[in-house]
């Protein structure tokens, strides 16, 4: 574990199941930490198409989503969707993000699809197409600079075989945390070499100056 999610272990190791963002008793997500998370931004960075983030990688939203990446709260997969659909504007086709097959692992489960399929429960006519995958040999990003992170990803998003038609509807692809936008400009990319269009991103914490 990096030194982002310390705190938030150490503080579930007391509040094991308070609030993800300021551990009050009343969780997985108070009252009082929604309003912090902000009106949805959006995120101009090259190269990528029109994205949306629901709020800044900061306070309660960033602590709740260490927990739910790095701590394995599960019963933060709905509070945490409902943030993100604030940017949703009707039915779409949601393309998670690919993890690590280790990561997923030791994180107990696809933290970004299990995010999709929440959102997926709060509108209909959304659905969730998870046809992406990484190749062997992708390192973790934290602590890459942003052509690092092209590198590390370059060639190595798959379009799964066999994925089907899509679901239809405008296609978005979803993520957690956009830093430096090598995740979702790669994702375009593989998905518009398979002939798959993609018509915008919608990402929960814009980290956008933090790499």
């Amino acid at each position: 574990m990096d030194v982002r999610g310390l705190g938030a272990a150490l503080t579930d190791l007391v509040f094991p199941g308070g609030c993800a963002g300021c551990a009050d008793p009343a969780g997985p997500w108070c009252a009082g930490c929604a309003p912090a998370v902000g009106p949805p931004r959006r995120v101009d960075l090259p190269g990528l198409p029109p994205t949306l983030a629901a709020g800044r990688y900061g306070g309660p939203l960033r602590t709740a989503l260490l927990r739910a990446k790095e701590r394995g709260r599960r019963d933060l997969a709905a509070p945490l969707a409902a943030v993100l659909a604030t940017g949703l504007a009707g039915p779409a086709t949601l393309v998670p993000a690919p993890s690590r097959a280790a990561a997923a692992r030791a994180r107990g489960g696809d933290h970004v699809l299990r995010l999709c399929r929440g959102l997926a429960l709060l509108g209909p006519g959304v659905r969730v197409w998870p046809v992406l995958g990484l190749a062997r040999g992708v390192a973790d990003s934290v602590g890459l600079d942003a052509a690092q992170r092209a590198a590390n990803l370059r060639g190595r998003v798959l379009v799964r075989p066999g994925h089907g038609p899509s679901p239809g509807g405008p296609l978005l692809l979803v993520d957690d945390v956009v830093t430096t936008g090598a995740t979702l400009r790669t994702c375009v990319a593989a998905l518009a070499a398979a002939g798959i269009p993609v018509d915008g991103a919608l990402v929960l914490c814009d980290a956008t100056g933090f790499s």
